[in-house]
């Protein structure tokens, strides 16, 4: 766990990469697990594979997404902790059971709802290969571990909109600057060309503020 909260520490921006990091960390501290990886479903329904530390584990998230069931898809839906000991054996998602025994040699699932509002409804997963891998004490640890990965989660999607929000005022900075040059007008007069430009084209102040330093200071 000490390892995870240095990791928190690092203000790691790209989700992807700081997830899979944290995963790798989490993985080696549940007894039994080899695999680890986040399913994500967004307001959409739409099935993401997120931080994955093994093509087994994205492989199990595709076939949720294809299928429409699965361990970590009810673990994200249902808020419960699905412990699955043989997939082989398991009765409740059949489709989903026959593909992964198939195409994998995954027979154990732990999965852990994520407490995620600002990214969708989302599962923390672990696969091992050999059957009956999990018990309850890996269970509690999964549970604690996916507290932890929830903030870390929250604590990166809050730096990325801190960081979009930056880039947006620099962005639109540029553009009143631009505008205030090209026609001899005051900041005012200049947020209010942009604000109404963003209105007559129904489209965000932003977008209108790239468009503008895209075209360059010399277009009229």
């Amino acid at each position: 766990m000490q390892r995870a909260v240095v990791f928190q520490q690092r203000g790691e921006t790209d989700v992807e990469q700081a997830l899979r990091e944290l995963n790798e960390v989490t993985v080696a501290s549940i007894p039994g697990a080899r695999y680890a990886g986040i399913t994500l479903v967004d307001e959409d329904g739409k099935v993401t594979s997120v931080g994955a530390t093994h093509e087994f584990a994205r492989t199990l998230d595709e076939l949720q997404s294809t299928l429409g069931e699965g361990p970590c898809l009810s673990a994200a839906w249902e808020n419960h902790t699905m412990l699955i000991d043989d997939l082989v054996a398991e009765r409740r998602w059949p489709s989903y059971c026959r593909e992964v025994t198939e195409r994998t040699p995954v027979r154990s699932v732990l999965s852990v709802q994520l407490d995620t509002p600002s990214a969708g409804i989302a599962a923390l997963n672990f696969q091992a290969e050999a059957a009956g891998s999990f018990d309850e004490d890996a269970a509690e640890l999964a549970r604690v571990f996916a507290a932890h990965t929830t903030l870390v989660w929250n604590s990166l999607h809050r730096e990325r909109q801190f960081q979009t929000a930056l880039g947006s005022r620099d962005l639109i900075g540029q553009a009143k600057g631009m505008l205030m040059e090209r026609f001899d007008i005051d900041g005012v007069a200049a947020f209010d060309a942009l604000r109404h430009l963003s209105q007559d084209m129904n489209v965000k102040l932003v977008e209108v503020a790239q468009k503008i330093v895209s075209a360059g200071p010399d277009r009229p």
